[in-house]
């Protein structure tokens, strides 16, 4: 199927050089797009560092969510779309989030016959749910549905999430996975000087943790991890090395004061970090994917992780990976010791680990998109004279 060019409005709450894997994800499948000849509008939250405008950028006023440094819901903006998209209107609306924003350019890409195609990237109701607010756990779980039961089609990164979505009444569900950049995330950025600046010599191990430092990623485990290690093979020097910031950095500080953490780090840095470990931990249960599983297999990293997302579908346990059932600790810490019972446990996992992620590029991913952006199109409905309206919790347009 070839694509002819589209002109594509993606809009988003999150966008780089925000530190996330949505952010991380849209700034792939954005250039992707534009590389593959199509005209791609981003309407977004005012970042920082934002300068001079931009023809292709739509920025908004954005409001600060609490709990997460560096993140932002955007403001409501119909009206404004609604001048921008009767002036120059695009073929298809791209909603990457479910603020206010997002059901905004829903409500008038719906008013002007516009087709949009959503993404669901993050577990907010799960989160909700881990902080013991049960009804409004519900109450997204229900606004969520409402909002994507509005678009054309909603994309899922993994088969694991479809599964919970369909189990939860959501419809017209596709798989868009994630893809890596396995030249920027590669072994050879292992350095012996990095290794050495985080105290560890020659055949000493570095347990590596990257992502976001939120209640939600259930961090705890990371420390129980890393005492389990030690415990059984004392032998074997290790630190745990946590790469990432938010809200939980001071409490693990001081619940980890041996570890290291080294704050947000992207590109080079970031990769040459990946590269100088041995075992990436990943010990969350609510991602809907997970781009950093993939980003520590290209590294050469063997991963321990829980059997869901983006582990369960790069990861076969044994190979290229260490996998235990969703919620069983006891298996996540038996999984861990797997990799250090002989060397040559370790050694092929992180070589088959980065053979495989080699593989996983954002080419096939960009272009599956494109021909799901070009099919709701090809579909596209009538205006919705009607545009009967959903309404998130506490939130008002």
């Amino acid at each position: 199927m070839t694509v002819p060019p589209l002109h594509i409005a993606l809009v988003t709450e999150t966008f780089p050089p925000e530190i996330n894997g949505v952010a991380s994800t849209l700034g792939y499948l954005h250039d992707g797009l534009r590389s593959r000849g199509h005209r791609v509008e981003v309407v977004r939250p005012r970042q920082a560092q934002d300068g001079a405008s931009d023809d292709d950028a739509m920025l908004c006023r954005g409001w600060p969510i609490p709990g997460y440094p560096g993140l932002q819901w955007g403001a409501s903006c119909m009206r404004r779309l609604l001048r921008r998209w009767r002036s120059t209107r695009p073929e298809v609306v791209y909603v990457a989030t479910p603020g206010p924003l997002g059901l905004s350019a829903v409500r008038a890409a719906r008013r002007l016959g516009i087709p949009v195609v959503s993404s669901f990237d993050t577990n907010f109701q799960q989160y909700a749910a881990q902080g013991g607010l049960g009804l409004l756990a519900r109450l997204l779980t229900q606004y969520l549905r409402r909002f994507h039961r509005r678009t054309a089609l909603t994309l899922v990164p993994s088969i694991s999430q479809r599964l919970e979505l369909q189990r939860r009444g959501f419809e017209r569900l596709q798989l868009l996975a994630r893809g890596v950049d396995s030249q920027l995330f590669h072994p050879a950025r292992r350095s012996t000087a990095l290794r050495q600046s985080w105290g560890l010599a020659e055949g000493d191990l570095a347990i590596l943790h990257v992502g976001r430092l939120a209640h939600e990623k259930n961090l705890d485990l990371l420390a129980r991890t890393c005492a389990y290690l030690q415990a059984h093979y004392p032998q074997r020097a290790i630190r745990l090395i946590v790469i990432g910031d938010g809200g939980r950095r001071s409490d693990l500080q001081r619940q980890i004061p041996e570890a290291l953490f080294c704050g947000a780090l992207r590109g080079e840095r970031l990769a040459e970090h990946y590269a100088s470990g041995d075992i990436f931990v990943f010990p969350s249960l609510t991602e809907t994917f997970g781009n950093v599983v993939l980003e520590a297999q290209a590294s050469g990293l063997a991963v321990v992780a829980y059997d869901e997302a983006a582990a369960a579908q790069h990861i076969r346990h044994g190979h290229s990976g260490a996998l235990a059932m969703p919620g069983d600790e006891a298996a996540f810490l038996e999984a861990a010791g797997w990799l250090l019972e002989d060397e040559e446990n370790l050694r092929r996992v992180r070589l088959n680990a980065r053979r495989h992620a080699r593989l996983q590029g954002w080419e096939a991913i960009v272009e599956q998109l494109e021909k799901h952006l070009a099919r709701a199109r090809e579909h596209c409905p009538s205006a919705d004279v009607a545009h009967t309206q959903a309404t998130p919790p506490a939130t008002r347009s």
